[in-house]
């Protein structure tokens, strides 16, 4: 086949360091926006980027040029150099080292969607690590709870 195709859907989501609520809901959408244009740099363009003040889900196109640690690495390093720069209340910005990151079907994509638009919501009612948790334990990733949290 002379020519290489694929169709690559992945959640990501990750924390700020220690859960520190820095998403503002001032900075939250120029956040995003400038999320996904680091996504669309990256050639791996963004469906929906939402999350609450202390983390981020982003539904994108993963590239069949890139790797999922490739991606995450340059979003989450370029955003928060970005943030760092609005701000004093910002200067001691960090995301957590790690990430989840989960691959979506095709006909799960509509409703991965509004699971993400809908995150205000739902942490109304549970924290990040419990959502974590339930993340990992639907897609079948063990985690390590010694390591999962910074």
């Amino acid at each position: 086949m002379p020519q290489s195709l694929s169709s690559i859907l992945i959640h990501l989501v990750f924390s700020t360091k220690h859960r520190q609520p820095f998403i503002t809901s001032d900075i939250e959408p120029d956040l995003h926006d400038y999320m996904g244009g680091i996504f669309r740099r990256c050639e791996c363009p963004s469906l929906l980027i939402g999350g609450t003040e202390d983390h981020i889900h982003a539904l994108f196109v993963l590239s069949r040029t890139k790797t999922v640690a490739s991606v995450v690495e340059d979003v989450k390093s370029s955003s928060s150099k970005w943030i760092k720069t609005k701000g004093e209340a910002w200067q001691t910005f960090q995301w957590q080292a790690g990430y989840g990151a989960f691959s979506v079907s095709q006909s799960g994509l509509e409703k991965v969607k509004s699971y993400i638009a809908n995150q205000k919501q739902h942490h109304g009612q549970k924290q990040f690590q419990d959502e974590y948790r339930s993340l990992c334990k639907k897609y079948g990733v063990e985690i390590d709870e010694r390591y999962v949290w910074d």
